[in-house]
């Protein structure tokens, strides 16, 4: 049997046509548990089997940094360990991570910059506004964060922000984006969203260092094309532009191969563009699309459920998911009388067939719409004793003592990132307070010197008590002496040596707080971690060819030489870890059930799967039923959750739901019904509650499931007509007095507003329809 021939077996027809594909732009569309990754594999290991393209000259993106393993895993087996380590075959912000280490010197950056993540970046915000003297009820931070992060993922500058402002709000937050930007820059950070924003622009503005780019990557593919946004989209399009070669003149285009599938597209809050998938052919003219709808994971009975239900979705390319696996049993469903109902028969059912010998409790998965859904099921599953593990709670990474120890090590290897720095400068206590930090942040601005160099200067900064100045300079010479030791030492050496010099580790050991017990043993995994790293990296280097140009041996410039494992390095690996990596596989929990959010289900298949709170309001989520765009995405999350179920599904509602202390009367979901009658085993298919009142919120589809105000108080009268509101107004509330409006969101009936009422109440949010306010 030929190499080829090898390759190619137990591949079906479509699957072998994508992997044979040459010459033009291809766009695999795989339909959920169609071997996506397999023929991705087979594919790269045929360009080098039969068509001599080196690995170097292949540039493979995943989403996420598990799915970049699993692909390299399979790679090695296939072709080796050499071929494996020397293509790139990583998410899009560690691809771009690796290219602007050795170019962002050209853009003013250190090779050594720092990556803020999502906290980092809410806390510099934070500084900003404050900075600008903007009023945190008119112009919340947060919400900025969340804006300057769309603005850059549709890799809009501040420049072109600010031109197209035109109300208060929008000009502010091209100001504030403005001075995050320069904040950033000044310390030598980027945020997450930076990293490949700025890849393009470095691309856009220095022709050389795309053109190298273009001539070594001559093959790059694309897993989840429907995921990308549009920066990652113009990633992807100048890579794939034809380069200049001084001997041969143009170097036609790389050949581009992206996989995805319109119908699990799920992430559009992040970004996400479903055009870029749907409308793929019209961006390359001479594309082939290839369907992959044989399922390998599921029994035709939860793949005929799925079809069913997105086939509702209009303007979708069409896909029948198929399967050799037979029919399988019924899908189970449940009308629960409540949510705690609900839970109790999720449970018992997983204590059945667990006992039964039918699954292990690895093996099942129980998935809702938002996590606040999962508070039930906890409670429940402590009362019966099952193991159980929550998806999405505070990871390692985040936690306080881990972010504490992260600063140190950040600033040690980048001493200009401000953020880190004001997070460690009292931690642990030291005697440096609130208004020493202020008198050293106006000296700085004064000074117009970073608040690092300010530091250094603390004793000509006005207004700071000597032994706030002492304590300064205490802990700048504490910095110095962990910094002159970086140098000659290891990851973990430095992390060892932060913890014992800075007395953190001391403090927490002498507490008598059990909860810093628990910290000091998450800090002894973290120098685990960084252990782990080490070998890790030294493996790696050991296997791995240093990078090569594949035209004529030269390197670009920047270029940084991998020794040994450096602590910039242990950063990058740390800040490159996303949120679905730390989903567990569903033969690594332990033994325990795992619940999760649906859209964090994305990717992974389990034998057993419980898709709950199946209502109109809950899910589909009320927000989406009045916007079409939205609701078809949410019925793609659907399409996600029962595609996750291998043989054994089981949907479930509650008639009566608990929604802000009163009792909430929720339709089932649409989704419910778009599912064939025959497909599905009703163990219980009505509840023996009584019909809910008559005018009761949720008597109808789409009502959203709201029974009362968001927070409290009588309803409104049945003849008085909502007031319009909107940011800024002031209103009375019958209880509470009166408040001013702070946020507004949705749109008729389910339009609800959030209003401060001052110190005494605070913050509450109304569904305005039912909220005893009135405009003033």
């Amino acid at each position: 049997m030929s190499s080829q021939e090898q390759l190619l077996e137990g591949l079906n027809g479509p699957q072998r046509d994508a992997v044979t594909h040459s010459g033009a732009p291809l766009l695999i569309v795989a339909g959920a548990g169609s071997g996506k990754t397999r023929v991705l594999t087979h594919r790269i290991a045929h360009l080098m089997a039969e068509r001599g393209v080196r690995p170097g000259e292949i540039l493979a993106i995943t989403f996420t940094n598990k799915a970049a393993a699993e692909m390299k895993e399979r790679i090695q087996a296939l072709l080796g360990v050499r071929a494996a380590n020397t293509m790139w075959t990583m998410t899009f912000h560690s691809a771009c991570v690796r290219i602007l280490r050795r170019e962002a010197h050209r853009l003013g950056y250190p090779s050594s910059f720092t990556i803020y993540d999502s906290a980092d970046s809410a806390r510099l915000m934070q500084l900003v506004c404050k900075e600008m003297d903007l009023d945190p009820k008119r112009f919340p931070p947060k919400s900025f964060s969340f804006q300057v992060s769309n603005l850059k993922n549709e890799l809009v500058d501040y420049d072109t922000a600010a031109e197209q402002a035109q109300t208060e709000q929008e000009k502010k937050l091209a100001e504030a984006y403005q001075l995050y930007q320069r904040r950033l820059h000044e310390a030598g950070a980027m945020d997450f969203d930076d990293l490949i924003m700025v890849t393009v622009n470095l691309f856009q503005m220095f022709p050389d260092v795309a053109e190298y780019y273009r001539r070594r990557f001559r093959h790059v593919m694309v897993d989840e094309y429907q995921d990308t946004n549009h920066a990652q989209y113009a990633f992807v399009r100048e890579l794939v532009g034809a380069a200049e070669d001084s001997d041969t003149g143009v170097v036609p285009p790389a050949e581009l191969c992206v996989v995805g599938d319109a119908d699990q597209s799920i992430y559009a809050f992040r970004g996400a563009t479903i055009r870029n998938i749907l409308e793929f052919e019209r961006d390359f003219p001479s594309a082939r699309t290839i369907l992959l709808e044989q399922n390998y994971r599921s029994t035709q009975n939860i793949l005929s459920a799925a079809n069913a239900v997105i086939d509702r979705n209009e303007g979708r390319p069409a896909k029948n998911l198929w399967s050799e696996q037979g029919d399988g049993p019924a899908i189970t469903g449940y009308v629960a009388d409540n949510e705690h109902d609900e839970a109790a028969f999720v449970v018992g059912e997983i204590d059945k067939l667990t006992d039964e010998g039918t699954v292990t409790p690895s093996q099942v998965a129980v998935f809702y719409r938002t996590n606040a859904q999962s508070r039930v099921f906890e409670d429940v599953f402590i009362r019966t004793g099952l193991p159980y593990k929550i998806v999405g709670g505070v990871r390692f990474y985040e936690r306080k003592e881990i972010r504490d120890i992260l600063a140190y090590l950040r600033v040690l290897a980048n001493p200009e990132d401000t953020v880190s720095l004001r997070r460690i400068l009292n931690v642990p206590k030291r005697g440096i307070g609130a208004r020493a930090e202020e008198a050293v942040e106006l000296f700085a601005a004064r000074e117009r010197i970073s608040f690092s160099r300010a530091l250094r200067r603390v004793d000509e900064a006005p207004g700071i008590a000597t032994r706030s100045v002492k304590a300064v300079q205490n802990f700048t010479a504490l910095l110095d002496e962990l910094a002159e030791a970086v140098p000659g030492s290891t990851p973990a050496e430095v992390v060892e040596a932060v913890l014992s010099k800075t007395g953190y580790l001391s403090e927490l050991a002498e507490s008598k707080d059990l909860q810093d017990e628990s910290r000091v043993e998450n800090l002894e995994e973290f120098v685990d971690v960084a252990r782990e790293f080490e070998h890790t990296f030294a493996a790696l280097l050991e296997e791995e060819p240093p990078d090569e140009d594949e035209e004529d041996g030269a390197v670009p410039s920047g270029t940084l030489d991998p020794g040994e494992p450096t602590l910039v390095d242990f950063l990058e690996r740390i800040s490159l870890v996303a949120d679905t990596d730390q989903i567990p596989d569903a033969d690594d929990t332990g033994g325990v059930v795992t619940l999760m959010t649906l859209h964090a289900a994305k990717g992974l298949e389990f034998p057993a799967v419980f898709l709950t709170g199946m209502e109109d309001g809950v899910f589909p989520h009320t927000r989406t039923l009045g916007d079409k765009t939205q609701l078809e995405e949410e019925r793609r999350l659907a399409y996600v959750g029962l595609t996750r179920a291998q043989r054994l599904l089981y949907v479930s509602r509650a008639a009566v739901r608990s929604a802000w202390g009163t009792p909430s009367y929720n339709p089932g979901s649409r989704f419910l019904d778009e599912i064939p009658a025959s497909l599905v085993d009703w163990r219980r298919a009505e509840s023996s509650l009584a019909a809910p009142p008559s005018r009761g919120i949720g008597g109808g589809r789409g009502s959203g499931g709201f029974g009362s105000t968001f927070g409290g108080g009588p309803r409104r009268g049945a003849g008085k007509e909502a007031p319009t509101l909107g940011v800024g107004d002031l209103v009375n509330h019958d209880s509470f007095g009166m408040g001013r409006v702070q946020l507004v969101e949705g749109t008729g009936d389910k339009t609800k507003a959030r209003i401060d009422f001052g110190a005494d109440i605070g913050e509450k949010d109304f569904l305005v329809k039912y909220a005893p306010i009135e405009k003033l």
